[in-house]
């Protein structure tokens, strides 16, 4: 049997819309092997389809019809801590350990880039997809149904404090209250902060970043559809954010945080959100993958 583990990703990181994606260091385990028919579990309590419905199981169906081969059954084991409808890259999580799974399976035909171009086909956009596979700050573009990524680290001053509220947004959902089109200022105010983020994660720039995670294309729209958020993002700065955005579609929130001041983050969050009458959302801290998705034998 082998073992896939996948990285949660946050994707956009404020400014870059559809474009930016980044590894962190909370997991998704998968194990699998062929069988003679698909038996599928779960090692926790989250509710997952057991039958060809699952979406791990169908990344897998999919590689093996790309490499022409018939899957004729799975035994697939399931561990989810990356929470569901979150903006953290579940469903990213589930197609690249499908994927990935699947290739090994086959003894590995597809190279990374071939990988990196079937995830995005399946889930639609690369920007959770590259970054779950290649780790690390993943900037991508899709020109011609092939995905054009660059991969760098990320200064090791930062760390991340990942608010996840008790509550899922769907990514259509969250697409829907979006405009159809930008004027010239919007387009040019989102270039540049994200040129920016990017520039100054990799420096360790620290000091840029609460102006690169602004942003006009999503985040105006998407805040009003999680409750707490400006709350949220004001108490981040108030506990020594350096730049706070929403992850994703949402509802999780994400501060930059310097990691020299680590100390009691977690419990000062959580008693502030308290206070402040906003309940049952967790708080992590994280650091930044830099492998992306990795498969062994178990």
């Amino acid at each position: 049997m082998i073992r896939i583990q996948v990285p949660a990703t946050s994707a956009n990181l404020g400014s870059g819309f559809d474009a930016l994606g980044i590894a962190l260091t909370l997991y998704n385990q998968v194990w699998m092997e062929e069988a003679d028919r698909l038996e599928i579990s779960c090692k926790d309590s989250v509710k997952i389809p057991t039958d060809e419905s699952n979406l791990i199981y169908w990344a897998v169906k999919q590689l093996y019809q790309e490499c022409g081969k018939k899957l004729p059954g799975l035994r697939l084991i399931q561990e989810n801590n990356i929470p569901l409808a979150r903006g953290l890259g579940s469903s990213s999580a589930c197609i690249v350990a499908g994927i990935l799974g699947a290739n090994r399976l086959l003894g590995s035909p597809l190279s990374q880039s071939d990988l990196i171009n079937l995830a995005a086909k399946i889930e639609g956009h690369p920007d959770n997809t590259s970054p779950a596979i290649e780790g690390g700050l993943v900037a991508s573009a899709m020109e011609a149904g092939r995905v054009y990524s660059v991969s760098v680290p990320v200064s090791d001053k930062l760390r991340f404090g990942v608010f996840i509220p008790p509550f899922e947004l769907k990514t259509e959902k969250a697409r829907s209250v979006l405009p159809e089109s930008y004027s010239r200022a919007d387009a040019v105010y989102n270039l540049s902060r994200s040129a920016l983020i990017t520039a100054s994660l990799f420096s360790g720039k620290l000091e840029n970043l609460r102006v690169a995670v602004q942003d006009c294309i999503h985040q105006p729209y998407r805040s009003g559809l999680i409750e707490g958020c400006d709350s949220v993002f004001r108490l981040s700065y108030e506990l020594g954010s350096l730049g706070t955005y929403i992850s994703g579609a949402g509802p999780t929130i994400i501060a930059m945080l310097p990691a020299d001041n680590m100390d009691g983050f977690i419990n000062h969050a959580e008693t502030h959100l308290k206070e402040k009458g906003i309940t049952g959302w967790q708080v992590h801290i994280l650091g930044v993958d830099s492998e992306g998705a990795r498969v062994s034998l178990d």
